[in-house]
């Protein structure tokens, strides 16, 4: 319990904590509410830290004193009570300590997810789609709310790319491991010859961008052009210009968005999405900075495939990076991802 208390730095964060509450003391704390709401939700994050070793402590001294009493009258019944609750309080310190994977600056944050079909078709766009409904699922199953922020849809239904807001504590933290390319190989539902068909699709993942301060866009530095929203035809089709570009120049990043029928909200959807592309550029080049002292950095670009889905000859799911894999790939793609993504953090841990 001591190695864990200090491993997870508590008294670190009890030090953070009396540092915000002295400042939220101060007459002038109020003055600039942005940074009073950003230090409200630090206090509100290390409180949520803390806590549980407090109780993990005053559950552990309760079991202090039965265990005196078990010295006294030796009941076997309740001997086997205190080794059922001894085994589940260290159940959750385990779950605890698990956390300090989950350590980085943007880790606690909702996430910006997009899903990209790589080259291919209609094989490709249906690989999107599948993983678009197994990280679905796999939100479901953590209670995170998916908010689609912009979609394209390929002809015969599947995804050319999708971008989402996964809106949720540790979001980020969980989803960052899945960023790169992810390969699919299987016999095409939709090839005649049932040909094994390989496709390719690209996962970003960036942190929700929480205030203006964290990103600054100078509106000179934007080029944002505007156009009729594509569709399946017909009364589909936007007749008017209401689908939004948005260029950063200096960067030379990229947004577009038409999933709103005004230019007003697709403008700000696509000026979220590039905040919180534009923050993950920044994480990336100071990434690329350290690389050579945390080891080699693999980028999320063709080629780095971090991950492969093989549904035939054999079914496997197998991640390059960690080498862990599952044989049971129906599983995998029905949400069933969390060892994939907890074996990541294990080896990746933030220090």
């Amino acid at each position: 319990m001591l190695e864990s208390w200090c491993a997870f730095d508590v008294e670190s964060k009890l030090d953070k904590i009396g540092q915000i509450e002295k400042e939220i003391s101060s007459v002038s704390f109020w003055h600039n509410t942005l940074m009073a709401q950003k230090k409200m939700k630090e206090l509100s994050l290390f409180k949520s830290q803390t806590e549980p070793w407090f109780r993990f402590r005053r559950e552990l001294e309760n079991l202090i004193d039965v265990c005196d009493l078990l010295d006294i009258e030796r009941d076997e019944t309740l001997k086997k009570d205190v080794v059922t609750e001894l085994d589940l309080i260290f159940d959750k310190i385990n779950v605890e300590e698990f956390k300090v994977s989950l350590s980085g600056t943007y880790d606690y944050r909702s996430a910006i997810f997009a899903i990209h079909s790589g080259a291919g078709g209609l094989e490709a766009e249906d690989w999107a789609q599948m993983l678009f409904r197994m990280y679905k699922k796999w939100s479901d199953k953590r209670d995170f709310n998916i908010n689609v922020l912009n979609v394209s849809v390929g002809e015969e239904g599947g995804l050319k790319s999708i971008v989402v807001e996964v809106a949720g504590d540790y979001a980020f933290g969980y989803l960052k491991s899945e960023k790169g390319v992810h390969r699919l190989v299987r016999i095409s539902p939709f090839d005649s010859d049932h040909a094994r068909h390989t496709s390719f699709a690209l996962v970003e993942v960036m942190p929700v961008v929480e205030d203006t301060l964290e990103v600054s866009i100078d509106p000179s530095d934007l080029k944002i052009d505007v156009f009729k929203a594509g569709g399946a035809g017909g009364q589909s089709v936007q007749k008017n210009s209401t689908a939004v570009r948005i260029t950063h120049v200096p960067t030379g990043l990229k947004v577009s968005c038409q999933n709103e029928r005004s230019q007003y909200q697709n403008k700000n959807i696509a000026m979220k999405i590039l905040s919180a592309r534009l923050l993950q550029h920044n994480i990336n080049d100071k990434a690329k900075q350290m690389s050579k002292l945390k080891g080699e950095h693999v980028s999320a670009e063709w080629g780095n495939q971090i991950r492969s889905y093989v549904l035939h000859p054999y079914t496997m799911v197998k991640d390059h990076r960690t080498g862990f894999n599952v044989t049971n790939a129906d599983l995998v793609l029905n949400g069933d991802i969390q060892g994939f993504i907890d074996e990541y953090l294990r080896r990746n841990i933030v220090v």
